[in-house]
Parts: structure tokens; sequence; C-alpha cells
């Protein structure tokens, strides 16, 4: 717990940027003693932390950054002082750092501690990344605008308390409202790294306080604050009314507290009051015209008040304070609603633009009464022509106009009021409700709470609004004072203060009174001299609100004028800001805020020329910057990511190969003095240049890496001098667990010739079958594929490749282009992978703490050995949504989980409609998303789970998928099947878990090619492009409907009950049900039905659709989805992304086409209205979504196995969850004792086994030996199988380190005297047997007879004490990174143990032959007598070494004679080809160059690096959950499933077409040059280059499209086009050519 008090330092932040391009953040908070540094991974962009002492943790500041710097400031390139962290994110190229590098103290001391600090000044801090992954100019553009946002002065924020809720708020600060929190997606990165505090919570609008008082002297404080909403961002034109997520544009919060400054210890009393302020909620938008004319205002011509009532709910929600005030005293009456008072101010006379809005905010009104949805509140309009009324009567009437409207209601709604109380001992005094957290010391009391809200609007609200909010909290204000005893009275200035009850102030006192203050509380009490009395409560009470009923003059009379300035001029000021945030310049008509000015009129002349200028201001900022203005709103919120930058990853990968990663075996090196290569992991050593020994014929690199990983990426920098031949040409990668386990990953990847220091990145696919890449099209038929059979739909041939989070080791194998003829030259090397979040999964937080709870559920329901890698994705989270077997129903309702998201579902029955249907939502379309796809989900996973007992699909599987295909094409396959039964057919086989090789090797054991099904190949090209772009409109409106859904349910509860889901897809043999349906658009089924459909065929609900008002039943609907695409449904919709722009004709569709929120419409439209190519992308994007479930659920199921081989949770002997979770909290008191305070060097994940080890079948498994100790099951041990006498553990440690001693921890079932094993170490830091050094031997036998604490039963100290183990301790510490410790039996297959000598060492709590489970461990063998090898635990205890030796380099005469060498240039350059012509086809991916007959012999081709990039979205979402925060292992579809390019040389000679090579094209960034050679040269008339691989993977950067929709372009991305790509060189002399041929060298 921190007080406010206790605050003993300033938040500091210092980013350092280093010579090497190294970017480091140091921040010190207010909040803690200590320093944390945060390392920018400088390829990805990662934030790096790991929460170790002396690594990334220091005492302070300047120890952090002597740390860095090495105590040299000349290292660093720059140094940025900043005050706080406003967010962070990794967008491609680059990394953006956004600091707040000055603050105001907008709110020095709330009432009871917090400051509350605006952003003064901020600066970006651009950090460039090395990663070469291709991003399009449009992303490059917009990254560069979003770092143009306009922060200073505009956002606001508290360290220490939550200021996202009225003030107090009764949330701790980690939990702020998201609906105003603006960096939440900036803030990400911090809270995945464990540091979420570290990233302030920032809010847009203004806030400020002032003090005031009577007579000069200062008695309260007045803070505004305004919170705008984040729910609907943007400007003017383009956020107004509502939108989907139920909320207006220009939507604020403000509050006004009041209160009094207090001595310390003392009691604060304070009060607030609330209104909001924002346009009119209902659907409506402006069309700006391009002359000096007003907009045309419209509203939406369908359904304009859809989702009216969901905003009033989330007002009445988050102002409904009945329950509260009924619990304050019996002196308050509780209130039967919460009202809510809309001020409009809009003109409302004949033929005004805003009237039509009046008139249907009023019918917005009645429709929502008219519904009542909203029983509980009460919404009240009052008109009031703001602008009219000035005009007529006035200012000052209009002023006392308004007063007399606002009476009533401000009266009813009230004011909240309470005390802070500096001591929680004073609690019970409170005579209220009591508001606390762990943050600060004290409480607050409060004694009334407002009860509804004020709201305020004019048509933009912004000058109309801020003049009329300003005049009502005036009186507010004064009332506020009035309650806490400060006189604004003016006939009162030198009267008494006091006190009533309520904390009131009142008149002065009568004759023979006198006040007086508790000592102890502070409290006023009065005395009545007259009768010897006392009491709290005052004798003349003044009357409350009594301004209210004042005139303009009176008001002005009777008022203390200097607190109303001061009140004034922050209203003036927040104007501005609201002004400037939402039109992009200031507030105008404000000079009505001075009228209590004595000189307020000399203004009027001025404020009228200001106010034009204003107007021209705004005219143009609407017309030319708004666009740009509010694509960095929606970037900087993180929306439309799918849009601005489309190929942002969620969660940048991790390099794992920087240090303590390191090399198994040293880097040969002509240089003589190179630290076996440690360099070339190094980015401090970017620059360098390896040299290999010039024989070498071929260079293998073994990489241990840092954590654990799935390996994803190979990135080389190339290096090499003059001559670019000498870097490697090909490249082999293997990974693996252990070094014995390695699998081939990549073989012969082509790595062309380039500049030096050029990135080149290279995909890593997992482990793939030989059997699948031999019976898979993908892989078998590579070299024969055809442009014309191109998978543009998807990847029907896709290849699965193994995952795997527990690669550790990575070999790396280097070919030359010609063995011998030159020295080969290396450069930096880096493995990019996705780790999984050990330190969450072992402390259980985080999503560590769902990994956890996932797998130990599927562990629990289901047997694990079908967790595999080809289990199926869906078997919790099916897609189908199709009737099921009443019988079925009933097994469904055991409990199931949702693999994708982590969620467990409650173990309930699936309701059902009437008929069956599973419902999903309520009158939203996108009810879809508030569950993964499912509809059958309990018979799915029972049907799967009980298909196979080894993880892979039974035979049956594929027997089902054969008789679905011939209920299709007739028992003699004689029938060609359609795009839409092939369709479905795909379905039934993910459905069935069968992956794309099993499914072809079914289809070939009945003598059917799989090319015949595949759907890509069933249409023409046309409709193939056209399909396509429906289909891709369609993912990003799903995915803009998901946004939406997830911010619209903010501070509401949505409950959705839709029948029919986003894709509606039927299964095979699914038909109309008949009966009142009168579509009948699905009336015909197959012979042989699927075994998706259930007996009871069809559903009796049936749907109005909206076109033609026919009744439809579920199947001869369309999906939801079809609703976004409405404008499919008659033409080809021509805009941008299938979102329309905001041009303001539009005006029959709830469109907001620069934010693209499209609201969803109730309703269905049936098979017949909807457009086929509509009811085709529907289909198309299923399938898509359910190979990226299968895809997530794969790396689900991998890191579900990861868990296992570490935790063990499939083994017999599992405990109770509640004895297990007891041993967290002494786990670090008990590794401390154990190490005699020496730190823990070998514990897993930083270390791990370097070769595998036999483990016996009812073992822990052999990683657990490392496990942390509170990890796993307290009585769970690794056992080595019975016939195995000796085990050896080569564990590799976390860094190079002192090794002092090596602890081993005995089983619970310890050795007898008689089986102890014989222990023995060596130490070394590589891998070879015979460059180890003997360490010591240990007979364990004699340590347990030589030690007291080893010999005699094991005395159990309870919780926390320390476990039976035995220490082998060095004479003295050993500097190494690899341990060796084998353990061997004295005597195998003894069985001379005495049972009443011997027995009496075990380590138990229990009787030891109680259970199975608790059998002892040296009797693991077939016969109980046998004796076998076994450990809980092995700790290497010492300390390592903080920082490895700076890499320096020789100075020797070797390393000038190589720098010589690689100066050298080369003998033979480069030279362009002339060709006669060169002809495209195939969509642009063909190019055919035609030679001279007299052409030099060709040698090469140049290709310069595609720009076209890999998107993040490619379907619509497939469940509700967030977007940032969907997947348990981070894995992307990109990474799971690669996507690679490859070029293929042919040449035509002699009239025959030979292949001359085919190079598998590494990523890098857009424009590179890279050379390819020949493998010999080539003479031929004609040379085809044509490019293969996952060409339809690519897309080009959206902004950069003139037309998306033009039917006649490639349906492949233009980036990807071979025109003017490519060019022909030949080797030759630049001397022998002249000084003019030479001008060709390319």
């Amino acid at each position: 717990m921190e007080s406010s008090v206790s605050r003993l330092r300033d938040t500091s932040v210092v980013v350092v940027t280093l010579d090497t391009s190294e970017v480091y953040i140091i921040v010190s908070l207010s909040s803690r003693t200590d320093t944390q540094v945060i390392y920018i991974d400088p390829t990805t962009g990662a934030l790096c932390y790991s929460g170790k002492l002396g690594y990334d943790v220091f005492r302070s500041e300047k120890e952090a950054l002597d740390y860095i710097t090495n105590g040299s400031s000349w290292l660093c390139k720059s140094v940025t002082y900043a005050r706080a962290i406003l967010g962070y994110s990794a967008v491609g190229s680059f990394g953006l750092l956004l600091v707040a590098t000055k603050l105001t103290a907008s709110i020095p001391n709330l009432p009871g501690g917090g400051c509350v600090y605006t952003v003064a000044e901020s600066q970006w801090v651009k950090v460039s990344l090395q990663n070469p992954q291709p991003q399009g100019k449009g992303e490059a553009k917009n990254i560069q605008e979003l770092t143009e946002l306009d922060i200073d002065g505009k956002h606001y924020f508290c360290e220490t308390r939550d200021i996202t809720r009225p003030f107090p708020s009764h949330m701790p600060l980690h939990k702020p409202d998201d609906e105003f929190v603006w960096n939440r997606w900036f803030s990400i990165p911090f809270k995945k790294i464990g540091l979420p505090q570290h990233c302030v919570i920032l809010l847009q609008g203004f806030t400020e306080c002032r003090s005031f008082g009577s007579s000069g002297q200062q008695e309260g404080m007045v803070a505004l604050t305004a919170r705008r909403s984040r729910l609907h961002p943007g400007t003017r034109y383009l956020a107004r009314g509502l939108n989907s997520c139920f909320s207006t544009g220009n939507e604020v919060e403000c509050e006004q507290l009041v209160w009094v400054p207090k001595m310390a210890g003392q009691s604060v009393p304070f009060n607030t009051y609330i209104w909001r302020r924002g346009t009119i909620p209902i659907w409506w938008g402006a069309e700006l015209k391009i002359t000096a004319a007003e907009a045309e205002i419209y509203v939406a011509d369908r359904d304009p008040y859809k989702g009216s009532a969901q905003y009033y709910q989330r007002l009445s929600k988050r102002y409904d304070s009945r329950n509260l005030d009924a619990t304050v005293g019996s002196n308050q009456k509780k209130n039967a609603f919460v009202p809510i008072v809309c001020i409009n101010l809009l003109r409302n006379g004949e033929g005004k633009s805003e009237s039509i809005l009046v008139q249907h905010f009023e019918e917005s009104l009645n429709y929502i009464r008219s519904t009542g949805k909203l029983p509980y509140t009460r919404i009240h309009l009052i008109n009031y022509d703001w602008h009219a009324s000035i005009k007529f009567k006035g200012e000052q009437q209009t002023i006392e106009g308004l007063w007399k409207l606002l009476k009533a209601p401000t009266v009813s709604i009230g004011i909240s009021e309470g005390d802070y109380l500096p001591s929680r001992q004073r609690i019970k005094d409170c005579r209220g409700e009591i508001v606390y957290n762990d943050d600060f010391e004290g409480a607050f009391c409060l004694r009334s709470h407002q009860n509804g809200v004020l709201r305020f609007n004019c048509a933009d609200s912004l000058d109309r609004t801020n003049a009329a909010s300003f005049f009502g909290a005036l009186q507010v204000f004064a009332e506020q004072c009035r309650r806490l005893g400060i006189s604004l009275d003016t006939d009162f200035v030198y009267g008494y203060q006091s006190y009533s009850n309520q904390g009131g102030y009142t008149a002065p006192l009568p004759q023979g009174w006198e006040k007086r203050s508790d000592a102890v509380t502070g409290k006023t009490y009065y005395i009545d001299h007259n009768t010897r009395t006392t009491t709290w409560e005052h004798p003349c009470p003044d009357k409350p609100w009594k301004r209210f009923d004042m005139t303009f003059e009176e008001f002005k009379r009777s008022t203390i004028l200097s607190p109303v300035s001061q009140l004034a001029d922050i209203f003036l000021l927040a104007g501005d800001i609201h002004a400037t945030l939402y039109t992009g310049s200031k507030a105008m008509h404000s000079q009505i805020l001075s009228i209590f000015n004595e000189e307020a009129g000399k203004f009027k002349q001025f404020s009228a020329a200001q106010n034009m200028k204003i107007t021209l201001q705004r005219r143009y900022k609407n017309a030319v910057v708004d666009s740009s203005r509010q694509k960095q709103l929606e970037m900087f919120l993180g929306l439309r990511l799918f849009k601005h930058l489309p190929s942002v990853p969620v969660q940048p990968l991790h390099v794992l190969s920087r240090p303590s990663a390191f090399f198994l075996k040293p880097v040969a090196n002509m240089f003589p003095s190179s630290n076996g290569g440690a360099a070339l992991l190094s980015f401090k050593r970017k620059d360098l240049i390896w040299v290999c020994p010039q024989a070498a014929d071929v260079v293998e690199l073994f990489i241990y890496l840092a954590e654990p990983c799935h390996v994803c990426q190979l990135l080389l920098t190339i290096s090499h001098g003059a001559d670019d031949s000498t870097f490697p040409s090909t490249v082999d990668v293997r990974t693996g667990c252990t070094l014995d386990g390695l699998k081939l990953v990549l073989e012969g990847a082509s790595i062309p010739q380039c500049a030096n220091g050029t990135n080149l990145l290279i995909p890593l696919p997992g482990p793939i079958s030989a059997e699948d890449m031999a019976v898979t099209g993908a892989g078998a038929r590579l070299h024969d594929q055809d442009t014309s059979s191109l998978s543009l739909l998807y990847d029907f041939e896709e290849l699965e490749g193994e995952l795997n989070f527990l690669s550790r080791v990575i070999a790396i194998t280097f070919y030359p282009a010609v063995s011998g003829r030159s020295p080969i030259t290396l450069g930096e090397i880096e493995v990019l992978g996705v780790s999984l979040p050990w330190k969450d999964v072992f402390s259980k937080e985080g999503h560590g703490a769902r990994l956890y709870e996932l797998a130990q559920k599927s562990q629990k329901e289901t047997n694990p050995f079908l967790f595999a890698l080809d289990t199926n994705p869906f078997a919790a989270a099916s897609l189908s949504n199709e009737t099921l077997p009443q019988t079925v129903q009933t097994d469904a309702s055991a409990n199931w989980l949702d693999l994708l998201t982590g969620e467990s579902k409650p173990s309930e029955s699936i309701s059902q409609p009437e008929g069956g249907n599973v419902t999903y939502g309520g009158g939203d379309l996108l009810a879809f998303l508030d569950d993964t796809i499912t509809g059958n989900e309990g018979a799915e996973a029972d049907n799967i789970f009980s298909s196979s007992k080894d993880g892979r699909t039974s035979d049956s599987g594929a027997q089902q998928y054969i008789n679905c295909l011939k209920s299709l094409v007739g028992p003699n396959m004689g029938r060609k099947l359609k795009f839409t039964e092939a369709m479905k057919l795909e379905i039934e086989r993910l459905r069935l878990n069968l992956s794309a090789a099993e499914r072809d090797r079914a289809l070939l054991s009945i003598g059917v090619d799989p090319a015949t099904i595949n759907p890509n190949v069933l249409l023409d090209e046309s409709y193939t492009r056209r399909l396509c772009r429906v289909a891709g409109s369609l993912a990003l409106l799903g995915q803009t409907s998901l946004e939406d859904k997830i911010n619209a349910a903010i501070g509401l509860e949505i409950v959705d009950d839709d029948v029919i889901d986003f894709w509606n897809i039927n299964a095979i043999g699914e038909s109309c049900c008949g009966g009142m349906c009168q579509v009948r658009a699905e009336s015909q089924a197959p012979e042989h039905a699927s075994s998706m459909v259930s007996s009871l065929q069809g559903s009796q609900s049936v749907f109005l659709c909206l076109k033609c008002q026919r009744k439809a039943c579920k199947v001869c609907c369309a999906g939801r989805g079809a609703l976004l695409l409405e404008s499919y449904s008659s033409r080809e919709v021509t805009n941008y992304n299938g979102l329309s722009s905001q041009s303001g004709s539009n005006h029959g569709s709830q469109v907001d086409g620069c934010t693209n929120r499209s609201v969803m419409l109730d309703g269905v439209i049936c098979k017949y209205c909807c457009n086929n190519i509509v009811l085709d992308a529907l289909i198309l994007d299923y399938i898509r979504v359910l190979i990226s479930l299968r895809r997530s659920a794969r790396a689900d199921n991998a890191a579900h196995s990861a868990l296992d081989q570490v935790i063990g949770f499939f083994s017999r002997d599992r405990i109770s969850e509640r004895k297990q979770s007891s041993d967290n909290q002494p786990a670090v008191k008990v590794l401390r004792q154990l190490l005699s305070g020496q730190e823990s060097l070998a514990e897993f994940p930083f270390a791990s086994f370097l070769h595998s080890g036999e483990t016996a079948k009812d073992s822990a498994p052999f990683l657990s030996l490392l496990a942390p100790l509170n990890s796993g099951s307290q009585n769970s041990y690794w056992k080595a199988p019975p016939n195995i006498s000796n085990v050896e553990f080569v564990i590799v440690l976390n860094t190079l380190s002192d090794v002092s001693g090596v602890v081993l921890l005995v089983s619970p079932c310890g050795y007898s005297m008689s089986d102890a094993p014989m222990v023995q170490i060596w130490a070394s830091n590589k891998i070879h047997k015979e460059e180890r050094s003997a360490v010591g031997k240990w007979d364990v036998q004699s340590l347990i007879a030589s030690s007291s604490e080893c010999f005699g039963p094991e005395k159990s100290d309870g919780e926390g004490g320390v476990p039976r183990h035995v220490k082998f301790a060095f004479r003295n510490p050993v500097r190494c990174r690899i341990i060796w410790i084998t353990m061997r039996l004295q005597r195998p297959g003894s069985s001379s143990v005495s049972f009443e000598k011997d027995l009496n060492l075990l380590s138990l709590d229990e009787n030891p032959f109680a259970q199975p489970p608790s059998r002892r461990a040296s009797f693991g063998g077939a016969v109980e007598s046998d004796p076998c090898l076994h450990a809980k635990r092995i700790l290497v205890m010492g300390n390592p070494v903080r920082k490895d030796a700076e890499l320096t380099s020789s100075q020797s005469s070797d390393q000038l004679n190589v720098k010589n060498l690689l100066d050298r240039a080369p003998q033979l350059n480069r030279f362009k080809v002339p060709i006669e012509a060169e002809r495209l086809i195939g969509n642009d991916i063909v190019l055919e160059q035609y030679l001279s007959p007299v052409s030099p012999l060709l040698a090469g081709f140049r290709l310069d690096a595609f720009s076209a990039i890999k998107p993040r979205v490619t379907h619509s979402p497939s469940s509700s959950a967030d977007f940032w925060d969907s997947s348990l292992t981070c894995l992307e579809d990109r990474h799971i499933s690669p996507a690679v390019l490859y070029i293929q040389v042919s040449a035509l000679q002699e009239s025959h077409e030979i292949i001359v090579g085919e190079y598998r094209l590494p990523e890098a960034r857009p424009g590179t040059s890279m050379y390819f050679d020949f493998p010999r040269p080539i003479q031929a008339r004609r040379i085809s280059f044509r490019l293969l691989g996952d060409v339809a993977a690519f897309i080009d950067d959206p902004s950069e499209q003139d037309d998306y929709y033009d039917s006649k372009i490639s349906p492949l991305a233009s980036g990807l086009s071979l025109s003017s790509r490519i060019k022909l060189y030949y080797y030759a002399d630049p001397y022998e050519l002249g000084k003019w041929a030479s001008l060709s060298a390319i």
C-alpha cells in the first residue's frame, strides 16, 4: 500500500539510443523504488524484459544507465528524457515509442491524493527496425501520419488513481473504463511483458483546476475534467450522430469537482457534478458542400433510431445510483428511476436546416418509450433554440430562460457529496457509502450520489453546448460552494462560515449563538448560549439552489464574481480544446462566457471577426485535413488496422538467437581471436564480416536458442567484401528440442547475391512428413504447377508442418556456390520465433494462466494423446450450425472448451429454439461473434475424440468422407461436382479432421484425382476474380463488425439470441423443411446425407425476407453476413473494400464511411433474393475460417503438448489443485535455502537439456527435472526405465556462469543406502566430451552415511519445509556453460535391501506402500526389487557472469591480410544481356524473354524484390474474442503456414523446354536487387520465368490501389508482377569490354 504523501520521486523515463542503433527504455516509477530497463529488439521491435536483478532491474537510474553504456557516455547516439510513457507499437519497419517530455500538473492534489497531469509536450521516438518484411508505401505513409497526431495539451493521465470514472472511483488504477482509455492499443506491448503500470492510462480531453475564495483568500478548489469517449472517434463531418458502437460523435463526459483543502490528517469535504455533451443520438450526417453554403443535414432513411436505446442504456447504467443512495441513510429518499434530461440547443424555426434533427430527436425518444427497453430510465427532452433566443431576447434573458428550464432537472438529479477520511479508522463514523482501494491510504465517505445526468447538445456539441453547459454548471457551482461552507454571497463576505451535517453553508448565526470546530474530527458544531445546548445543525439554514430563481442582474449583484470568472476561464479553455479536437479550430461564440466581466461588451466586435476567421478555418480543415486526422485517430486507437496497416502483426516475433543464445560448436574463422562465433549472434556487431576458411565446402552452425520456441523465420544479414559471391548460395535448416532430435525444416533454400548489409528473411515451416509431401499436390507436383490452376480461393493442397514450442537447437548448414573457389563470408544470423509465456504459466498469471487451465481441463476430460497435431481444431468449436439428433444433444451437455480463446463453456444443455435450431444472438447481426462458431459442440467433441487412440484421424473419417463424395457424384462416381458441392465437401473434410494429405490419400485409394474436386478450378477466371474481391470485402466488413461489437459492449450487457449465424452454410443433405417456408431454395438432397445432418430434418422456425417479404426457413436463408454485402444483391459494389464512402448521398444505409462503421440490420435475406456471388462468398469465407481455426487449434495443441513435456499434466499421480497451489508461496524461500543464497542457473525455460533422456512410462517428463519447484505435481518425479543403470544429463545453463555446485532433489520415494547411485559431474563450454573437465565424483551412499541431514526418517516441516536433497559442492567455482551429470547404479539388479534398516532413509511424509504413486522409485522394475534411477529436480547453483567480454578482434597481421582479401575486387563483373522482346502471360507472373542468337552465355538473372504484402486479415472473424488478445500462443496463420514463393527458370533449346533451376525466394525490402546465378552458363533463344508457390497469399497495399474492384485487373497482386523486374546478366572482364560496354553493368 502506498500513500500519496509517501511519494519519494517523480517518474522518470530515459530513452537511450546507442551507437549500434539499439534502443533501451529506462523507467523509474514514482510508485517503485527500483528501475527497470526495457530493450526494444532492433529487428522485430518486440519489447524485451525478464525482470532479472542486475540484468534489467537495477537499484537506480544511474546504475541502469551505466550498465547499458558500460559507463561511457560516448556510446550513446542520443538520449531522450521524459516524464511518462504514453504508448508503444511495432509497426513493420518502425517501432513507435510515444513519451511525454513535459507535463503540466493540471490538478496537483486531488482530495485524498493523486496528481492529474496534462501532456504539455510529447515526442515520438521512431526506431528503425531491421525487419525486411515487405511493407507498402501506403503503410509507410500512414505510419508517418500517425506520428503527426496532435497530442500536446489535449491528453492527460493520473499515475495513481482511476480517473476514467466519476470521482472518487470505486475501481483500482489497473481496471479503467475502456470507453475513455485512448492508448489501450499502444499499451498492450507493456502488458505483454508484465509491466502494465509503465504505460500510463491516457485520456483525451481537458482537465484544469483553480483556487477561489472571498476577500482574495483561498477557500476552495474547483476542477473541471472532460473525458472524451473513444467509442465514436472522428472529426466534425465524419463522426456525427450514432454509430454501430451505440455512441455519438464528440461525446464528452464533464465533471465539476469542488473541495476545501485541509491540513494533513484532516477530513477533506468535496462534491461533484457530472453532465454529458455530444451530438444527437440518432443516425444522421451532413454533406459538406464545395461552396461556402451550410452543409446539408440528412437522417438515415432506414431505421434511424437503431442503437439509440442502447446509448441511453449505457448512460443509465453509468449514472444509476438508486441502490447506492438507499444505503446512505434514511434521511434520503430512494429514487424510483434514473432521469436523463436532454437539453437540445438546435435551431427549431421554420426553414432551418437543423429542424429536421429536432423532429427526429423527439420521434426517437417516443420510439424508445414505445419499446419498453428502459423501464427504469426516464428520458426527458427540453428544446431550447439558443441562437434564436439570443437573437430575439438578448444574452441575459437567454441565460435566465435556460436557468428556469434547468432548475427542476438539476435539483432532481442532484450532486454527489462526501469526505475524504485520511485514516480508515474513521470509517465507522461514516454515514454513507465507503470507497477505498489498496492504492492509497484512507477512504472516501459518500453521503449522497448524483442520480441521472443532464445531456447538452447542439449540432456539433461545440460552441452552443459549451456556453449552455457553463451556465448550467455555474448554478451547480454556487450550490456546491454553499454546501461546502464557502460563501459566494456579496452580503456575507465577512460573515461566518459553518457546516451543517451535510456540510452546507448557511446564513449568519442569531444572537447568542456561537460556532466552534471539533478538535478531533474538524466538524463544525453550534452552541446556543441562551439555552446552554449544542447542536450539529445550523439554526438558520440557507435556502438551497436559490440562484436558479434570480434574474441575471440579481445573480450578478449578489454573487462574488471572482470565482465565477475563474470558472469561466476554465470553460473557455475547455471549449477551445473540444473544438480543436473535433474541428481543428478554436471555439466560436465564446464571448458570452465573459458576460459577467465588466469589459465584456468591448470584445463583441472583435469576437464577430474572430468567429468569421474560425468559420473559414473549419471549412478548410473539414474539406482538406479531416480524412487524414480521422485516419490518425483510428490508428492511435488500434481501429481499422487491417485497412491502414494491413501487414502489421498482432504481436511481433522474438529474436531467440540473441545472447544468451550461443554456438554449441565454435565457428571456424580466419581471425586468430574469434570468440567462437558469438559475434554472429550479436546485433552490436551488425557490420561484422565473418570469414570462414577458404577450403570449407560447407559451414555448419549449431545455435542453442535463448528460450524454447517455435521457430518461424531465419534472418540473414548479407556480409561480404568487394566480391558478393563469397556469401553462401543455399542453406539447410534443422530444428529440434535437443541436439539428437533435429528435424529438417528447410532444404536448399536459395540465398541470392546482394549488396552488403542486405537483410533477407527466410520463412520456416514446421517439419513436414515425407509421405504427406509425396501425396499432396502442392508438394508432389510443384514443378508441374500450372498458373491456370492457382489456388486463388484458398490453399486446397496445404501441407501441415509440425509445430513445436520446445525447439531449442537449430542447425544451419551453408553451402557455397562453388566449393573452394573463395572463402565463405557470413553476417549476423537471427532466428525468429514464438515462445510460450512460461513465466506466466508457472505463476498462473495472464496468458499463461489461460493456457495452464486449458491444458488441465483438456487432460481431465479427454484422452491426452488425442491432443496431437492432427486433432480436429473444431472439436470444441465446430463451425457447423446444423440440427443435431436428440440423443447427441444429451451428450453435448458435458463441459467443452473453446480451443481458440481458452474459455470454458458451462456444463449445461445447449438451448434450442423450436425445431432444434441453435440460437446465437439477439436481433443483431454480430451475434455470431459472441461465441466461437458452434452448433454441435459436444457431439463434435465426442465424435472426434473417440474416433482414435493415437491422435490421428481414424480410417472411419476417411471412409465417411468418401461416402459423402459418393452421395454427391453417385456410387459410380460418374457426375462432376459443382462448385458449391465441392466446397461443402471440403467443409465435411475439415469437420472430419482430415488434412489435405489424408484427403488426397483417401481419394487416390478409390482412383479419384484430387485435382478434379479442387474448387479453385471449377469456376471460370472472370467469376473467380469477382468472387475473391467479394470475399475480401466480406472479410474486412466482418472484422469491422467485430471491432464495433467489442467496443459496443463497453458499458453494456448485450444478450444475443440469433438463430442464423454469419454464414448459415447448410450441410450436405440438409434441405428445406417445407411447411410454412415459401422460398424452397434448398429442396433437394442427395441420397446419402452428411453425418452433420440430423434425422430431425429442418426446423419449424421461419423468418421474413427483407427483400421479397416471403417466409423462409433457416435452410433457405442466407447467412447474416449477406446483410453486410447487401449492395451486392443487385449490383457489383464499386467502392473501396465494400465500405461506402462518406458522401452524404447514401442516406438509406447506416454507414459511417470514414470510420467504416456499418450498422448491421435486423432480419434476413432469403437465398433467392441474395446474389449468387454473395452466397459463394459466404461459403468461401466459411472455409477460410475453418482452415484458420484448424491452424490455431494445431498451435494450441502444440502448446498443450509442450506443457505436458515440461510439467506433466497427464501423469497418473495428479494431485488436487488445492494441494498443489499451496506450494506456490514458499517456493522462493525454499529455493533460497537450497541454494544457500546463490542463484539457480539451470531452471527451465532459461536452461534445458542438450540431449534427450530415456524415461519410464509412468514417469514425470524428462524436462520436469529443470522445472521450477512450484510447478507440476507435488508427488511426481522423473524415473528412468528399469533396464537403465546409467543416465547422463547434459544441462545447458542460461548463460556463462561460475558454478559452485549441484543440488539433487530426491523423489518422494528416496534411495535406500544399498541402492544409492554414483554421481559424476563435468563442466565445459563446448559440446564435445573430450573437451570437458571433470569436476568431481560422489558416492551418494557415503554422503548419506556421513550426513545427519540425510540419515533417518525425513522430518516433515509442513509447508515451506526444505525437501530431501543431496548437495554436490565443488571445491572451487567453475566457469562454464554446459554441465554433464552422470548417475550410475552401483549394483544393477541388487535386491539386498533391508526393509527394517534401509527404508528409514525414504523421504516420505506418508506410507510409501499406501498407493501405487507412492511406491519406491528404486524398485521401479518389472519386479519390485529391481532398482531404477530417479530424481525430482536438478538444481545448479552459482552466479552468472553478468556481462560477457566485449567482442574484440585482434589487430594481427592475419586480420590485415583478410581485410586485403575482402577488398580485392572480383575479376569478372555482371553485365546486362540485351533482349529482343519480352512477353507477360498468366496474370503477369510468367515472363518470357527472347534473346538474340549472338547473345553471350547467360550466367544468371537479377530479380528486384516484390512490393506485395502478406495481410494479417484474410477472412471474417471466427469468434468474438478481442483481436489483440485472442490467441493463446500469439502464433498467427502467416507463421503456422508461411507463404513461400518460388521462381522457376526454363530455357528453350533446340525446340525443347528445359528447366534451368528453381529458386526459393527470400523476403526482402521492396526493390532490393537479388542476383541468382544459374547452375551453369546457358545459351538459349528464349528464357521463361514462372512465379510459383503461394502467390494468392499476397495482396497490394489497399491504399495504393486505384480501382480495387475493376473486374478486368489480375486476381493476383500487382506487386508480384514480373514486369520490369527481371534482368539477365553475363560475366565479363570490364577491361576487355571497354568503357562504353561497361555502362551496361547491373
